[in-house]
């Protein structure tokens, strides 16, 4: 297939990209003096479900790659949510700039330094389609709820389910319960 072809050419070619900058870094004598974050599009479903764009809320398409190294940054992946509204809060802390009151971000500097230490309880993604069609999903560390603007609930729990096969929201209301007051909670933009 030509699109996967092409699809995994870009990879490739932005892979290579990042690898002159950090030998670039490496060859200027810089790389123990600066932060290097990589923020990455969620991409394409590549077929799953028959889907070929991102506009899903499955973890799949919600995930986005994400990395930080440089000084005083432990090697190691993460084992919390994160969101990518952190980042403002943790280079201003790295910078030693006092963020504003009020932001939903909160910054990563505990995780950076200890990989083990949770994250946030929860991850929030938002699609449209359409122009009419919303679509607010929460990611916890085991569930994934989304709430669509025409009422269709969907719950998947990645304890026993993470390809998010199997809805399970009528079994589990007590879940989904809890989980639209978090999409409320987020949408108000009231912080815990």
């Amino acid at each position: 297939m030509e699109f996967l072809r092409a699809y995994y050419a870009c990879t490739s070619f932005m892979d290579a990209q990042v690898g002159r900058v950090l030998q670039a870094l490496d060859r200027l004598r810089q790389s123990e003096r600066t932060l290097v974050i990589l923020v990455g599009d969620h991409g394409y479903h590549l077929g799953e479900r028959d889907w070929w764009n991102k506009n899903t809320l499955f973890d799949r398409s919600c995930r986005a790659p994400l990395i930080i190294a440089g000084p005083e940054i432990a090697t190691g992946r993460v084992a919390g949510l994160v969101e990518f509204v952190d980042l403002f809060p943790t280079v201003a802390e790295h910078c030693g700039v006092t963020v504003p009151a009020g932001l939903a971000g909160v910054s990563l500097w505990p995780q950076l330094k200890d990989p083990a230490k949770k994250g946030r309880s929860s991850a929030w993604t938002i699609v449209t389609r359409g122009g009419n069609q919303r679509g607010d999903s929460i990611r916890t560390a085991r569930w994934r709820m989304t709430q669509w603007s025409d009422g269709a609930i969907e719950l998947y729990d990645h304890a026993s389910d993470p390809q998010e096969t199997r809805n399970v929201a009528q079994s589990h209301s007590d879940v989904v319960e809890k989980l639209i007051e978090e999409i409320k909670r987020r949408r108000s933009g009231t912080r815990k």
